[in-house]
């Protein structure tokens, strides 16, 4: 069995899908829709940056999702490649489950860019730049994280502070959490995670502090959008992010979206969930990030990636 993945936020950089679209038409297609439903010139922002302006969060997000709709894309129609026989499962992580939901054909390319671009702008907006956070912590797992965090927090209130959030939000791979809060109780975090156990802890280049209760009016935003969007049964099962369950119900779809924003990305345990059932082979499109993880995850796993001509040809060969 397999399943189709599809990167997060920080897979971004700028030339991405440059050499596709110059390669493919069916490429340059994808690009052009995404221009044109967010009225903006997207693929400009990705092929010629400045880096500063694809790493908004309201760029990125729909740039990430348009590149990896191009290589699925340029493999169904170019390569002959019928979705509905060569895969079981998709997933993707955090803004990956919106293009694995367009690569379902629940949603709509142009639907997905809009989404995102919305969801970016909502995330950004609901903390003030400076307030927040994020922090990988390498070398520990979901529970030594957490304990970590929580006692970030516990220490600033000893000393008089305020009660700040501080929490796991991506559960990456059995070596690498990311957590997310208050910027006080994520530095904290980071001064801490050595002595209590991580290799090594890094804040991370982010401009809002994701998938934590920080992110409460982003979720708001997101429910109306969703309430409101063309959202249809996809081909195959997603696995959710928040429940690392594959679903397959527009109602249920829309209300996972929804708690995505302030919920922990479970993509390690969606990752066992989905070799659980059955899944032996991931076929990672627009990026080289999650294939890493899920060999850390799942190392009998085949892992592939399809950034290029050359590997979408490659992949093309061996389904």
């Amino acid at each position: 069995m397999r399943a189709f993945i599809f990167p997060g936020q920080g897979s971004q950089a700028v030339g991405m899908g440059k050499a596709l679209s110059d390669a493919s038409p069916v490429a340059r297609a994808v690009f052009e829709e995404v221009d044109d439903a967010l009225g903006q010139h997207l693929s400009r922002v990705m092929w010629e940056g400045p880096a500063d302006d694809l790493t908004l969060t309201e760029n990125a997000q729909p740039a990430i999702m348009a590149n990896a709709i191009a290589t699925l894309r340029v493999l169904t129609q170019e390569g002959g490649v019928r979705l509905a026989d060569k895969a079981d499962y998709v997933a993707g992580h955090s803004l990956g489950e919106y293009s694995a939901l367009c690569a379902a054909e629940a949603l709509d390319l142009a639907t997905t860019a809009r989404l995102l671009k919305l969801r970016g702008r909502a995330m950004q907006a609901a903390v003030p730049v400076g307030e927040g956070a994020m922090a990988a912590l390498l070398g520990a797992d979901v529970e030594k994280a957490g304990v970590i965090a929580g006692a970030a927090v516990d220490s600033i209130l000893a000393e008089g502070g305020a009660e700040l959030v501080c929490t796991v939000a991506n559960d990456n791979d059995p070596s690498q959490v990311v957590i997310s809060g208050h910027r006080a109780a994520v530095e904290r975090a980071v001064a801490l995670a050595k002595e209590m156990g991580a290799k090594r802890a890094v804040l991370l280049p982010v401009s809002a502090p994701f998938h934590c209760a920080l992110m409460a009016d982003a979720a708001t935003a997101m429910e109306a959008a969703l309430a409101e969007a063309d959202l249809r049964a996809p081909l195959f099962p997603v696995f959710a992010n928040v429940d690392a369950a594959a679903v397959a119900d527009p109602g249920a779809i829309r209300r996972l979206l929804v708690e995505q924003v302030t919920g922990r990305v479970r993509w390690r345990e969606s990752v066992l969930a989905m070799a659980d059932a059955g899944v032996t082979e991931f076929v990672e499109f627009g990026g080289k990030v999650l294939g890493p993880m899920v060999k850390r995850i799942v190392p009998d796993a085949t892992v592939t990636s399809v950034v290029t001509m050359d590997d979408v040809e490659a992949v093309t060969k061996s389904l």
